[in-house]
């Protein structure tokens, strides 16, 4: 008979996992678009496992397994594109973007399976906003929600030309988002005057939050894009986080900046430009910290607990858990390594 459980126990170190999740399903930023040009191929370490990332000759993109179905040469070590194909360099089969077989240079017979469909995993991608997205799920479920559309990117000729930038950062995506309702933190670890207030909600697979009242506005489109907007005097920046999965204690965030134009020398301008040096944490005579100077810091070694202990002060930390929860397959609620 199992011993009752001590609802006043806290767990030790001894006791929790960094990381206790498996990776969740959703749309995620697997590269930038200016960073594959056509005839490339690039190896890419994603959800778990490598992959081949190809750029067709009409400028298609296609994510697959790596290891051909013939006999299992790994198509980045000496692949090629050819036309929009990714061709296999043991013995020239080609395959297309979803993964079908196209050729077999030396058969007359394509075999049947091969016929009836695609035999080359591949996961569907789609170009937005100079990103290149691919679906994940890991029972290959097809995609259950669009990405969203911004003016910023719409319409680029009244908006800055876009800021990029990537980070690797040790910890899940769970733990990443969680700052966007942990507002004491931004106080005490990055040096801001006042601890903020922050409203939250979910609605469906869209997670919404405001701080401060329109400070900062953002939302989280499942677990791969968390767009948020700073604004201060009339000017607003659009931060376009994209955090993805390189593997379950391990994820790559790229991040994309946009703001309105504003004329030379303006105090908009000026605006707009701090607020986007302030979020990567480079602009000057400042006091608060960028979150790569003291985040990756605390992600890199904290470990996940399950039951936090939580005061009145603290934000909506378990609301944002339970959205969460919904991009996970298969999660064993009984484990007191995740169970809340």
């Amino acid at each position: 008979m199992n011993a009752p459980v001590n609802p006043d126990h806290i767990q030790t170190g001894e006791e929790l996992e960094r990381c206790p999740f498996p990776i969740p399903y959703g749309w995620f930023c697997v590269h930038f678009s200016h960073e594959l040009q056509p005839g490339d191929i690039k190896i890419e370490k994603m959800f778990g496992k490598e992959w081949v990332l190809f750029r067709g000759e009409d400028g298609s993109v296609g994510m697959t397994d790596p290891f051909c179905p013939h006999l299992g040469a790994h198509l980045g070590h000496g692949g090629k594109v050819v036309g929009n194909n990714i061709q296999c360099p043991f013995h020239n089969w080609e395959f297309d973007s979803e993964g079908w077989c196209k050729k077999i240079p030396y058969g007359k017979v394509m075999p049947g399976v091969a016929r009836k469909r695609a035999i080359l995993q591949a996961l569907p991608t789609i170009e937005k906003y100079g990103a290149i997205w691919a679906w994940y799920h890991p029972k290959g479920e097809t995609p259950m929600w669009e990405l969203p559309t911004h003016e910023e990117f719409e319409n680029e000729v009244e908006h800055v030309e876009t800021k990029f930038h990537s980070w690797d950062i040790g910890t899940c995506l769970q733990e990443m988002g969680e700052n966007s309702v942990d507002t004491p933190h931004l106080k005490f670890l990055h040096g801001a005057p006042i601890i903020p207030d922050v409203t939250a909600k979910a609605e469906g697979h869209i997670w919404h939050y405001d701080i401060m009242d329109g400070y900062i506005v953002g939302e989280s489109h499942g677990p791969g894009l968390a767009p948020n907007r700073h604004s201060k005097d009339g000017v607003s920046m659009l931060m376009y986080a994209m955090p993805s999965p390189v593997d379950e204690e391990m994820s790559r965030v790229r991040m994309m900046f946009k703001w309105k134009k504003y004329p030379e020398g303006s105090k908009e301008a000026a605006i707009g430009q701090h607020l986007y040096e302030h979020s990567i944490g480079e602009a000057e005579g400042e006091e608060s910290a960028g979150f790569e100077s003291v985040d990756l810091i605390v992600w890199d070694n904290k470990k996940y607990r399950p039951k936090p202990l939580l005061c009145d002060g603290d934000g909506p930390i378990l609301a944002w858990r339970k959205y969460f929860r919904q991009f996970y397959v298969d999660l064993d609620e009984n484990d007191p390594a995740v169970a809340m």
